[in-house]
């Protein structure tokens, strides 16, 4: 790179993306979002030329919104073959429901997808190329939709959004798009035009093409102070998640996924409703409406013990507020469906013919199930890990596994192929030892034992087409023969999430 031949605009991009490389460890590798238009074009060139090819990866998704995505994906391609650089591209469905625009929908599956391609290459630093006026549309649309701070703060330099796997980084946030469309002529790049960009029904595009050019001739310094507006936002915005923290760790309940309805109505309006948006940002909603937060937080205080909050009627980005047992939730779901009658993800069936394994990972449940072989003389944990202590049983707690009422012999095991189901609401056990013991639903069960919606979407075990074992509530008694050899071989069954496993 020679300096002396650039342009002051190229200059100042070259410097910018300079000022975020030099953030980074040595070394560190870095993904750019990169869509081909002129933007994201130049800051893939200038990081190439700042960090060099083998530190970069082109990461495109095809949204296949437009007729011409697939053009647009080999434009990428060779764009980035041209500069020497790792390229992926992803393909993603853009849901058209659950009352999310298009456009929201989109920016949803774009970051999902480019979060899901960094991790697949270990790489931790995500790069955007949104710039000032980016910034200043930004501010303004906020400021029209009577957005609150959260809203105002706009786009912030850099951030980790909450379980991604890359921080995502604007190093060209305070550039111009003049400065960048500059130092693309310059480059002679080539560059995708979007024709979706010229289409004024959009909000932001009407902004771009009719109202900051007014502005601009007006308030020539108009994206200086929307960026000062956007800065003192964020501050503001940090003070209330600081209160917001607070009153968090006093109301929390099963490890941020409830919330103690009680605790939640002795804080004051203006508190309550902000608590209720920081929670939700923590389990990665989308923001919700001022009107439809209100009326959130008027219906729980309506609440009564008396119908334990299944009247609730509050939906949100395909999630429905729920109250229940003294705990406020979300589902997966309606309001208007009964509260948890069915697995909150359709899920492909897993089987397997059991052949004497320890363990059956199971990644679409987060989690494993575990054979455990029970010695009937020592009564004790034949688990393969000697120093790995007691079990959880079925029921979550530590316990010594022995031959008893919780176990059941190997050939049950293997009568048929065991299938792993989710629930489709409906299903029955009989966790009686006595064959007079009743059947019950598994929504009774789960209720009479208090476990909170959230926790029940495990997967079912079948042997066959005979439901054998519910995480939770542990064996039906239904599925296990009335004769036994005492001396056959025994084994017990335990469920464990993601997090517990070894």
């Amino acid at each position: 790179m020679t300096p002396t031949a650039d342009s002051p605009a190229a200059r100042r991009v070259l410097a910018a993306v300079g000022v975020a490389l030099s953030a980074l460890p040595a070394n560190a590798r870095i993904a750019v979002a990169f869509s081909g238009g002129v933007d994201s074009s130049v800051l893939l060139d200038a990081a190439v030329r700042v960090a060099g090819a083998s530190r970069c990866v082109a990461l495109h998704v095809h949204h296949g919104l437009s007729a011409h995505a697939d053009e647009w994906l080999a434009h990428c391609k060779a764009f980035a073959q041209e500069h020497g650089v790792e390229f992926a591209a992803q393909r993603v469905d853009v849901a058209r429901d659950g009352g999310i625009s298009v456009e929201a929908a989109a920016r949803d599956a774009r970051y999902r997808a480019l979060d899901a391609m960094c991790a697949a290459r270990a790489v931790h630093t995500l790069w955007l190329a949104q710039h000032a006026d980016d910034q200043a549309e930004t501010v303004l649309l906020q400021l029209l939709r009577g957005a609150g701070l959260a809203g105002l703060a706009a786009m912030a330099p850099e951030y980790l959004p909450a379980g991604a796997a890359a921080v995502r980084v604007r190093p060209l946030l305070h550039l111009l798009r003049a400065q960048l469309e500059q130092y693309a002529s310059a480059r002679n790049l080539r560059w995708i035009d979007d024709e979706s960009n010229a289409d004024t029904r959009y909000a932001r595009n009407a902004l771009r093409h009719e109202v900051t050019p007014a502005l601009a001739v007006h308030f020539p310094g108009f994206r200086d102070a929307l960026a000062r507006t956007a800065a003192h936002a964020a501050s503001a915005q940090r003070l209330l998640d600081d209160l917001a923290r607070i009153d968090l760790d006093a109301v929390v309940r099963d490890e941020g996924r409830a919330l103690s309805h009680d605790a939640l109505l002795t804080l004051d309006d203006n508190r309550a409703l902000n608590l209720l948006r920081y929670w939700m940002r923590t389990l990665g909603f989308i923001a919700a409406s001022t009107a439809r937060l209100t009326d959130a937080l008027r219906q729980l205080r309506e609440v009564s013990e008396a119908n334990e909050g299944h009247s609730l009627r509050i939906d949100h980005a395909g999630q429905a507020l729920r109250s229940y047992r003294g705990l406020v939730y979300w589902e997966a779901g309606d309001s208007g469906e009964p509260a948890d009658e069915t697995a909150l993800t359709e899920r492909a069936v897993s089987e397997l013919v059991w052949q004497g394994e320890a363990i059956w990972r199971l990644p679409q449940w987060r989690g494993t199930f575990v054979f455990v072989a029970v010695d009937a003389n020592l009564h004790g944990d034949m688990d393969a890990d000697p120093d790995a202590g007691p079990d959880p049983d079925a029921s979550g707690n530590a316990d010594t596994v022995q031959d008893g009422p919780d176990t059941l012999p190997v050939s049950v095991l293997r009568r048929a192929v065991l299938s792993a189901r989710s629930r489709i609401g409906g299903e029955r056990m009989r966790t009686g030892a006595a064959q007079s013991s009743p059947s019950r639903t598994l929504k009774n069960l789960f209720q009479e034992r208090g476990i909170p919606a959230w926790k029940r979407d495990v997967p079912l075990l079948y042997v066959g087409d005979d439901l054998l074992f519910a995480p939770l509530l542990g064996l039906n008694r239904a599925a296990l023969p009335e004769q036994v050899n005492a001396a056959e071989p025994r084994v017990r069954i335990i469920w464990r999430d993601d997090l517990l496993i070894a």
